[in-house]
């Protein structure tokens, strides 16, 4: 098998993706194929063996073939042709905007391109944090209270401190801060509103428990291990950003199996239907034994690999299960019908 991986975008989070997307190469058996979307959405086809970090920092990526996307793939052009960039199935590993917002997605869907990641309705769900919210109060999935804030509204709230204060269509953990005491409230909106026009503000709560869970549904649900991540306040974007590198099975958390079942039921109720075709991970906090949703990682960094026994094998299975698009027939039988009837 032949794997796609398409990544970069323009996003705060465009060097993450390069680093998750190197680290396929140590995780993935099939055959990789490297297509690279820059901050100017230009897409070029990156030589597998040659594929580092500083091919992007240097913009030596910009002598690599430059590619168009068209119906059935993206192609590469020649002195007299062009010709189809081969593979099987395309792995959306762009993280942040495009990736994770839909873009990419829908640029997949409409050229009728096969791929593994969050199809466009999961992309917007989960990319931003307020409707992360609605939708898991809407499948009976518990939530932390919150309040929301745009840019322009007055900061002339009342809050109860500590508060954490998140951009609402950011992740990696970029932009947040906690906040302690009003005197600390107008840096933390000012850090936010770099990244967003809305935050989302919600209590934070010391030593509350988090827990990463990651899987897909295949011919039944395909679970990882449940890790407890290593933090101090929060995990900050620092702590965040080895994850993209890893490719070593992390230790698993030390939990009952009644909690473990409690987060894959949470998951299973968050994951279908519309994050069919998808490997997420969901984190968790567990607060006096609930199960509460923080976020939605529908591109998680690294693909959550380091969470799998057989990270190769879910991929591989994946691919047999993606969702198939509705076949709509050319066909023009009511327009035809109407001008018969007005005789024309």
């Amino acid at each position: 098998m032949k794997i796609g991986i398409v990544f970069g975008g323009k996003s705060f989070e465009h060097e993450i993706s390069i680093v998750s997307a190197i680290a396929m190469k140590k995780v993935l058996k099939a055959e990789l194929v490297y297509i690279f979307c820059d901050y100017n959405r230009d897409f070029y086809l990156i030589p597998t063996d040659k594929i580092n970090s500083k091919r992007f920092s240097s913009g030596e990526y910009k002598k690599d073939k430059k590619l168009t996307l068209k119906n059935g793939g993206f192609f590469q052009k020649s002195m007299m042709s062009e010709k189809r960039v081969e593979f099987d199935v395309a792995l959306n590993i762009s993280h942040g905007a495009d990736g994770e917002d839909g873009k990419i997605a829908s640029l997949l869907d409409f050229f009728e391109i096969p791929f593994i990641g969050p199809r466009n309705e999961a992309s917007t769900i989960s990319c931003n944090k307020l409707f992360t919210k609605i939708y898991a109060r809407e499948f009976g999935v518990k939530t932390l209270d919150y309040k929301t804030l745009e840019k322009s509204s007055s900061r002339d709230i009342e809050l109860k401190y500590p508060v954490i204060i998140k951009p609402t269509r950011l992740g990696s953990s970029i932009g947040i801060s906690i906040v302690k005491s009003k005197e600390e409230l107008d840096y933390a909106l000012d850090v936010a509103f770099e990244f967003d026009t809305q935050v989302l503000i919600e209590p934070f709560i010391k030593g509350i428990k988090e827990y990463n869970l990651a899987g897909c549904k295949t011919n039944e649900y395909k679970f990882s291990i449940v890790e407890e991540p290593q933090k101090d306040e929060f995990l900050d974007f620092d702590k965040k950003y080895l994850d993209f590198s890893r490719t070593k099975r992390v230790n698993e958390a030390d939990l009952s199996s009644v909690m473990v079942e409690k987060m894959r039921d949470t998951f299973k109720k968050l994951y279908e239907p519309s994050f069919a075709g998808s490997l997420i991970r969901c984190d968790f906090f567990v607060l006096d034994d609930e199960v509460y949703i923080n976020e939605i990682n529908s591109v998680p960094g690294s693909m959550a690999n380091y969470l799998f026994d057989d990270f190769d094998k879910i991929i591989s299975d994946l691919t047999n299960f993606l969702p198939i698009a509705t076949i709509v027939p050319a066909q023009y039988k009511y327009i035809n019908s109407i001008q018969a009837a007005k005789g024309k």
